[in-house]
C-alpha cells in the first residue's frame, strides 16, 4: 500500500466500541472514499445520505463478509468536509476485524490516527479548536453535568465569545498602528493612542477575568472531582468505599496495611462526577512497601479536591480542626457512640448503613460548590485557561499604564490577540494540534 500524505490519504476506523454488540459502524473519509465504497459494497453508489442494504465483500477475494447498511456522504457537507461513508455492520468482533482488514488492502487507504476525523474537520473549517476539544469531552462524559458542559462547548459558545474579543482587539490594534505609521505626518491622526484604548482594554480584561473565574470549576467538572478517603489503618476506609460504590471494589481484612496503593472508584453523584481515592492507612511503618503506600496516600490527599478524613468511634482521638476541604467522618458507630465534637462531622456505619445518606448528601453539596459556575464558562483545558490569562494580563498592562508608549501598547494588543487565537486555532495552531488530538479515541 502506498503512503499518501495526511490530507491525500483516505482514512478509516471503527466508530463503535470493540466489544460484541448488535451493530457496529466503520467510517471512512477522504478522496478515495467513493472507490473504496464501490470495492466493498458494489456499484452503484447509494443515493447521498440514504441508507441502503448491501452485501459487504472483500475487494480482493470477493468473499461476503457481512450484510449491512451503507451510507454515502459526499463532501463538503460532512463532518470532515471531505467525502465520507459509513458501513453499518453486525457488531461481532470477527465481522469488524474482517471489514477493517479488507479496507486496508485498498490503495490509498490507511487506518485513522487518534482524533484524525475531528482534526480534519477542524482543518476544513467545520469547527474551531474549542469545539473540537468539546467533541472529546462529550465522548468522555460520564455524568449529566459533564454532558451539558461539553454540549455548550460544542455549540460554539466559547469560540464565538473569544472571536468577538479578538475582533475588538484587532480593531484597537489597527487604530494604534495608524498612530505609529501616520501620527507624525497626518494632522488628523493623533500622536498618542486614543484614550479609549486603555478603557476598552480594561473592559475586555475584566470580561476575560470573569470567564477565568469559572474556568477552574469547568476543568474540575470535566475531569471529575477527586475525593481522597484517608485515616489510620482499619478505620473502615475500604469498607466505606465499597458501600458508596455499591460493589466490592476494595479488599477488606482485619489486617492493618492491606491497602498499599491508591484505588480509584468513579461515582455519579447526582449527576456530578466523583472519583473516590481509597488510600493506604496513615501510620509510621518499617515496611518499605507500606511506607510507599502511605507516602502516596498523603500526596494524593494533598492534591485531591476534597478529603473524607475518617476516625473510628471506638478510638475517636482529639477533636479535629475545621478545614474547608475536609469532611470529618466518624466510622463504626454501630460499635460505639460518636464523640461529642463541636466541629461538624458525619457519623456512619459501613456495616448497618447508618449515616450513609447524610454522607452522600454532604459530599454532593461540597462537590456542587466546587463546580459552581462551571457551565457558564465551558473552558475545560488548562491550555485554554493559560492563554486567556495571558491575554487578560496583556490588556491589564495597558489599562494600568504599565505600557505607555504607543509601540508597547500595540505589542500588548498583539500578544492578547495571538493568545485568543491560539485557543480557537486561528493562529500558531500547529504547535498545539498534536497535543489536542492525541487524547481522542480512534474513529473520532
Amino acid at each position: 500500500m502506498s503512503a499518501p500524505g495526511p490530507r491525500a490519504a483516505t482514512i478509516f476506523a471503527p466508530a463503535t466500541a470493540a466489544a460484541p454488540a448488535a451493530i457496529g459502524v466503520v467510517r471512512l473519509s477522504g478522496p478515495a472514499t467513493a472507490a473504496a465504497l464501490r470495492a466493498v459494497a458494489g456499484d452503484p453508489l447509494p443515493p447521498p445520505r440514504r441508507a441502503v442494504l448491501r452485501r459487504l465483500r472483500h475487494p480482493r477475494t470477493g468473499e461476503v463478509l457481512d450484510r449491512g447498511l451503507v451510507l454515502w456522504l459526499p463532501g463538503p457537507r460532512t463532518y470532515t468536509g471531505e467525502d465520507m461513508a459509513e458501513l453499518h455492520h453486525h457488531g461481532g468482533v470477527a465481522v469488524r476485524a474482517a471489514l477493517l482488514e479488507a479496507l486496508e488492502t485498498l490503495e490509498g487507504l490507511r487506518p485513522a490516527e487518534p482524533g484524525e476525523f475531528t482534526r480534519r474537520a477542524f482543518l476544513a473549517g467545520r469547527m474551531d479548536l474549542t469545539e473540537a476539544e468539546a467533541v472529546a469531552d462529550l465522548v468522555e462524559a460520564t455524568t449529566a453535568a459533564q454532558r451539558r458542559l461539553a454540549l455548550r462547548g460544542l455549540e460554539g459558545e466559547l469560540g464565538r465569545r473569544l472571536e468577538a474579543w479578538r475582533g475588538a482587539l484587532l480593531d484597537l490594534l489597527a487604530r494604534v498602528e495608524a498612530v505609529i505609521d501616520f501620527g507624525a505626518e497626518e494632522a488628523d491622526v493623533p500622536a498618542d493612542p486614543p484614550a479609549e484604548v486603555a478603557e476598552t482594554a480594561g473592559r475586555l480584561a475584566g470580561e476575560m477575568r470573569r470567564l477565568l473565574a469559572g474556568a477552574v470549576a469547568a476543568e474540575r467538572l470535566a475531569r471529575g472531582i477527586q475525593v481522597a478517603v484517608t485515616g489510620p489503618p482499619n478505620v473502615g476506609k475500604s469498607s466505606l468505599v465499597n458501600r458508596l460504590a455499591r460493589r466490592e471494589v476494595a479488599i477488606v481484612t482485619p489486617i492493618p496495611g492491606t491497602t498499599r496503593d491508591v484505588l480509584e472508584v468513579a461515582l455519579d453523584l447526582g449527576g456530578l462526577p466523583v472519583t473516590l481515592l481509597d488510600t493506604a492507612g496513615l501510620r509510621e511503618t518499617a515496611d518499605p512497601v507500606e511506607a510507599e503506600g502511605v507516602r502516596r496516600a498523603r500526596a494524593r490527599a494533598a492534591a485531591a479536591d476534597l478529603e473524607l478524613r475518617l476516625v473510628a468511634a471506638t478510638e475517636p482521638g482529639p477533636e479535629p480542626a475545621a478545614e474547608p476541604r475536609v469532611v470529618p467522618v466518624v466510622t463504626k458507630v454501630d460499635l460505639a457512640p460518636p464523640p461529642a465534637w463541636r466541629v461538624p462531622f458525619v457519623a456512619v456505619s459501613a456495616v448497618t448503613g447508618e449515616g450513609l445518606e447524610r454522607l452522600v448528601a454532604a459530599l454532593r453539596a461540597r462537590a456542587a460548590a466546587l463546580v459552581a459556575g462551571a457551565e457558564e464558562a465551558p473552558m475545560t483545558r488548562a491550555r485554554q485557561r493559560e492563554a486567556l490569562a495571558e491575554a487578560a494580563a496583556a490588556l491589564e498592562r495597558i489599562r494600568s499604564g504599565a505600557a505607555t508608549e504607543t509601540v508597547l501598547v500595540a505589542e500588548e494588543l498583539r500578544i492578547a490577540a495571538r493568545a485568543l487565537g491560539r485557543i480557537t486555532g486561528r493562529v500558531e495552531v500547529e504547535e498545539v494540534l498534536d497535543r489536542v488530538f492525541a487524547r481522542f479515541c480512534i474513529g473520532k
